[in-house]
């Protein structure tokens, strides 16, 4: 593995928490500038730990949830399958802006880069309040998914305030993808853990009725997420208005030749994230078919994974940002040497959590349930989920590498192939007729990750992305 800023002895400990500091406090410099060894990790460590809030709240949302039962739980699970196609176009819209800004900045044009934002954060608000319009389709959709009365019963209101949030959801997604291809992921960070931590604040209030608040029951989670995201898109806006690197506020008026740009190039972006949602979505209404207890269970497994992939995410997002400021310079040769050694840093946290899952998926499964069903079903899928743990680092860090680029389609179809055409009919020969249950699911899961980390890699060498224009 290459040496890089982790590799320190103990007499180094001072120096690697303050270089970790930096990380997390300067403001204002590029991160992406400099030796990639520093650089990578200057980028990589804010983006972990806005994952980490992330997916920290989505494990005590699932806690505090699982206190009312497996069919509050199942509907959490149905609900976020479905707003995870809100997410799909939410990161179709980010992953160009990301990309045309982090290229801007390389190029040495910030006009050009406040431009791109502004035009970027119109489209989010007008795509988001068109998919907001879906709060009125929400029982349809839960019982397109398969749900059961008591499911239903659970879920209706929880997923028509989700539906209602989804302007929050596209908006701080475009917001940090500009943050972030400005090479300044701190900000990102720090509207994340604003958000998040306003929800993990207030789910017990508002699902328990604790003090002064109201007993919502599982709809209070949604309450929850919906504060806390619009105050993290506030402070994301206050921010990027007359910020050191992006100034909002220079480049207001509506530019439909950049914002045409925009939507084009979101164009493959969401349908690659559409197809692994959509398939994921697939999955769901396989495990379904299992009962409420194996639907709770994969619930839990798949907030387990997204939780130990935040190391992954920080640093293919890292690469995403390094690759469109080095194009831009004019530099594809660093370009390509982020993508390796994103790859290299993230992959020992990843067989880390292989072991984790491998030796203690019982113990991991019980901390969020103590149905016996739940932890027997949520133990086989983690154990499954293990053995294709550090490709999905492998196929997250090329992955954005191309979308970095602004090669928007490779990842479209890399994504058709495994997640549709190989994962989807797998899972469900290996759940319902092999009769494994979500440990099938998880293993088809792993297989299809392990397959499109391969092509990823084989289409990073290869190097036609670096002629890709934005």
């Amino acid at each position: 593995m290459p040496s890089s800023v982790f590799d320190t002895e103990p007499s180094d400990l001072r120096r690697l928490i303050r270089f970790i500091g930096r990380a997390l406090t300067a403001g204002g410099d590029n991160a992406a500038k400099g030796p990639l060894r520093r650089a990578i990790p200057l980028l990589a460590i804010p983006m972990v730990l806005e994952m980490a809030m992330e997916s920290l709240f989505a494990l005590s949302d699932v806690y505090f949830v699982a206190q009312l039962g497996a069919p509050a739980v199942a509907a959490v699970g149905m609900t976020e399958s479905i707003i995870a196609i809100v997410y799909a176009v939410a990161f179709g819209l980010a992953m160009p802006t990301g990309a045309m800004v982090a290229r801007r900045i390389g190029e040495g044009d910030p006009e050009g880069a406040s431009r791109t934002a502004v035009q970027a954060v119109w489209l989010a608000l007008l795509v988001g309040g068109l998919l907001a319009c879906s709060v009125f389709l929400a029982p349809q959709l839960l019982a397109l998914m398969g749900a059961q009365a008591d499911v239903m019963a659970a879920g209706r209101g929880f997923m028509e305030i989700s539906l209602l949030g989804s302007p929050f959801i596209t908006l701080l997604f475009v917001h940090g993808a500009v943050f972030r291809g400005a090479g300044d992921p701190r900000r990102a960070m720090r509207a994340m853990w604003l958000a998040n931590g306003l929800n993990i604040l207030l789910d017990p209030c508002l699902i328990f009725g604790w003090g002064p608040f109201p007993d919502l029951g599982v709809s209070g989670a949604a309450v929850a997420t919906l504060v806390g995201r619009g105050c993290g898109v506030l402070y994301q806006l206050v921010h990027l208005w007359r910020g050191p690197l992006i100034a909002l506020a220079q480049q207001t008026r509506v530019q439909l030749s950049v914002m045409g740009r925009i939507a084009l190039l979101s164009i493959g972006a969401a349908v690659q994230h559409l197809v692994e949602i959509g398939s994921w979505i697939a999955l769901v209404r396989v495990v379904a078919d299992l009962g409420s207890a194996h639907l709770a269970a994969y619930t839990i497994t798949v907030r387990l994974a997204m939780f130990f992939l935040m190391p992954a995410w920080g640093f293919s997002n890292a690469t995403a940002t390094l690759v469109g400021q080095s194009l831009g310079a004019r530099d594809p040769s660093r370009a390509e040497r982020a993508v390796w050694l994103s790859g290299f840093y993230a992959s020992p946290f990843l067989f880390a959590v292989t072991l984790l899952f491998t030796l203690f998926p019982t113990t991991l499964a019980a901390g969020f349930s103590n149905d016996p069903e739940v932890v027997q079903a949520a133990q086989g899928g983690l154990y499954a989920l293990a053995f294709g743990y550090v490709f999905y680092g492998w196929q997250m860090v090329t992955q954005q590498a191309l979308n970095g680029a602004g090669d928007t389609q490779s990842p479209a179809v890399i994504n058709i192939g495994c997640f549709w055409v190989l994962q989807i009919p797998l899972a469900y020969s290996l759940a319902i007729p092999a009769e494994l249950g979500i440990a099938g699911v998880f293993a088809a899961a792993s297989l299809s990750y392990t397959v499109a980390a391969v092509w990823g890699v084989l289409l990073v060498r290869r190097g036609r992305w670096k002629q890709v224009e934005v």
